[in-house]
């Protein structure tokens, strides 16, 4: 449904398709005791969790794990002030099962970082929310 305000709720299935779409986001985190954004590239897992590879040692597997995050990708097009944005709300935690990893090495993402020590971050998505913006420039 498309209000006057040019915003239209998006429902799980069309956030996910719209995920599956773009190759980068940003978790939404707190790093001491402030708001931090760090933009990453993702994949979705079959279970619909948002999943970043990353180095053991990186701030964010400190920061992250065990904790709830937010995850936000979008795609807008200037021109035609149009677009859409996807927010994921879950707990954030590095795989440690070892079956796992090593499917998520086959299957996961690549980073797009040179890094040896990989570990994986799995963002539940326990809320999933979007919204589409289109342009009320025609409406009028």
């Amino acid at each position: 449904m498309v209000h006057n305000d040019g915003f239209r709720a998006l429902d799980r299935q069309e956030c996910l398709r719209l995920l599956g779409k773009v190759p980068v986001g940003r978790v939404v985190y707190t790093r001491h005791a402030l708001p931090a954004v760090l933009p990453v590239n993702f994949s979705l897992d079959t279970d619909s969790s948002v999943l970043v590879r990353t180095s053991a040692r990186s701030d964010l597997v400190r920061a992250v794990d065990g904790v709830v995050v937010a995850f936000e990708a979008d795609e807008f097009d200037a021109a035609t002030r149009s677009g859409w944005s996807v927010v994921v709300t879950g707990r954030a935690h590095v795989v440690t099962d070892p079956a796992e990893h090593e499917r998520l090495l086959r299957t996961g993402p690549d980073s797009w970082m040179p890094i040896q020590d990989n570990v994986f971050i799995r963002i539940e998505a326990t809320m999933i929310t979007g919204r589409e913006l289109t342009d009320l420039r025609a409406a009028r």
